[in-house]
């Protein structure tokens, strides 16, 4: 029996989140938490700043519809059904704090690519996700 009711597992669907996946299961299977998976895309216009004049909504809506495809495999292999899986667009670790207070999550699970020097200092998702949160933060090194 584990100690958290619910589990949000946050994947950015690199590559290295099988790895996290892969100590999701190890450390919940058979146990009675519920699990949920969250990708949170940031909008394209934040990552260019505006500074294309077209519109990026056909864009953007190709990536998420890509992002739930491969967040449904993943979820497929956990055993988290679809209305568990979320996709969500803004900025990671604000979405993932959001989502954990609205749902009553009592762990965040992330992948964490363990960088030092000027990144370390510059922050990603994991050190936002750790920094903010009202949960406990299980950040898997991948």
């Amino acid at each position: 029996m584990s100690a958290y009711k619910h589990v949000l597992v946050g994947l950015d669907l690199q590559p290295e989140s099988q790895q996290v996946v892969d100590r999701v299961k190890s450390l919940f299977s058979g146990s009675d938490s519920q699990l949920s998976l969250i990708h949170v895309q940031e909008p394209l216009s934040f990552a260019y700043g505006g500074d294309i004049p077209m519109d990026l909504t056909e864009v953007q809506n190709q990536l998420e519809e890509q992002a739930k495809e491969r967040l449904a495999a993943l979820g497929l292999e956990l055993g988290i059904p679809r209305e568990r899986q979320h996709v969500i667009i803004g900025q990671p670790s604000h979405e993932m704090h959001h989502f954990a207070e609205e749902n009553n999550v009592d762990l965040i699970v992330v992948g964490s690519h363990g960088r030092h020097g000027l990144s370390l200092i510059l922050g990603s998702t994991a050190t936002g996700v750790l920094h903010g949160s009202q949960c406990d933060v299980l950040a898997v090194r991948v």
